[in-house]
């Protein structure tokens, strides 16, 4: 225990891992050509470990490991708290040092929950609607949706595209119905097929939309502008194992309807949902811009904010610089345009943020700050007492 203690709280491994966290950003900025922005945080600063290759298919096979961002800011956490058990002993002359690395350590802890909690999702909407639920910028899901007991309400049972890989089949407990997965592509095109030019290609689906389309899968896009549409073809069995056709479903379509055991259900390949207890109304849109160009001057919507759980219902305004925190989300104004059906109402989308974290970095800094003053007070006073003596 005693090397091993030795060992983490090393100023070695202090310079060795900031060493590695360099390279881990250089090489993570260099993916992100490749990659994109999204995909190389994840795979460089949200792991455990990164491998590294030239994006020149003839030095493939050239491959660098290195350690992720998770594996670093852990370590580094180890290391400054093995450092004080063993090096450094709590005294007033470095009661600032001590104030200083403390709020070092809430700040890589609260690093590591923002990376591990916090997401981003967006809320969209047309003046007059309401919604009680914010999509995911990235993610999607397969949604099986029945009629509940309330007309207004959808029982819905969501599939996380990370179980809709090929040759996959899903169950569930509310499903009289097992899902079995032909074919899954992250990134799709889905057009109409054609009788003559398609005439050897079969429909990918038997049933619904699918059946008079053509699904082909392309390379996955990773550029910061556009974004991907995956796409299913998914066979329904029976609880007595019959099937009853393939679906075909995309994020470019809309529900479809089938029946099993004298009910009906409607499949659609959606953007994450996450549901929340209240509901928000857009009221009205304002997008104001500097006369004469495009510059934004205001961007702003009200909304009527309903919680049947507190029985509050407000007015509120969001726009530029003054974002909405509610309920542990924050609401940005995000976009703003017109409905393209009816150009006379306006639309509106916010960015809608969770992060039980975001005091940390807050709290982390101030305490930062206090240290450092401290230790510097401390210095100060010591050498104006020796001046004066």
């Amino acid at each position: 225990m005693k090397r091993l203690f030795q060992f983490f709280s090393s100023l070695k491994l202090t310079v060795w891992l900031l060493a590695l966290g360099i390279l881990v950003v250089f090489f993570g900025t260099l993916a992100q050509t490749e990659d994109g922005l999204y995909v190389a945080q994840q795979k460089y600063f949200r792991s455990l470990y990164a491998v590294w290759s030239p994006h020149d298919p003839s030095l493939k096979w050239i491959k660098i490991i290195l350690p992720g961002g998770y594996l670093l800011g852990t370590l580094l956490l180890l290391n400054l708290v093995a450092a004080h058990f063993t090096r450094f002993k709590l005294t007033w002359q470095k009661s600032g040092i001590f104030l200083t690395h403390i709020g070092i350590i809430l700040l890589l802890i609260g690093q590591l929950a923002t990376d591990m909690f916090a997401r981003e999702s967006r809320m969209s909407f047309t003046e007059g609607q309401w919604r009680n639920f914010s999509e995911d910028f990235h993610a999607t899901e397969l949604a099986l949706l029945t009629d509940a007991s309330s007309p207004d309400m959808d029982d819905v049972v969501a599939i996380p595209t990370g179980l809709l890989a090929a040759g996959q089949e899903i169950r569930h407990e509310k499903l009289p119905f097992t899902l079995r997965i032909k074919q899954w592509a992250e990134n799709a095109e889905i057009r109409r097929r054609g009788p003559m030019v398609d005439k050897d290609r079969p429909a990918p689906a038997t049933q619904g939309a699918g059946a008079s389309l053509i699904m082909d899968a392309v390379a996955a896009t990773r550029a910061m502008d556009q974004r991907n549409t995956p796409a299913a073809v998914v066979e329904v069995v029976d609880a007595a194992g019959k099937s009853l056709g393939t679906w075909l479903f995309g994020l470019v379509l809309n529900e479809q309807e089938f029946e099993v055991g004298g009910k009906t259900y409607r499949g659609v390949l959606r953007s994450t949902r996450y549901y929340e207890h209240f509901s928000v109304k857009l009221l009205k849109t304002t997008h104001e811009v500097y006369r004469g160009t495009e510059i934004p001057r205001n961007f702003q919507s009200r909304v009527l904010l309903e919680n049947p759980r507190s029985g509050e219902k407000r007015e509120v305004d969001i726009y530029m610089n003054n974002p909405l925190r509610y309920a542990g989300l924050t609401f940005f104004q995000h976009q703003m345009g017109r409905d393209e059906v009816n150009v006379a109402r306006g639309t509106s989308a916010f960015q809608v943020v969770k992060n039980p974290s975001w005091l940390t970095p807050y709290l982390g800094t101030i305490v930062v700050g206090l240290g450092l003053t401290v230790q510097f007070m401390i210095h100060l006073v010591g050498f104006v007492r020796k001046r004066t003596a």
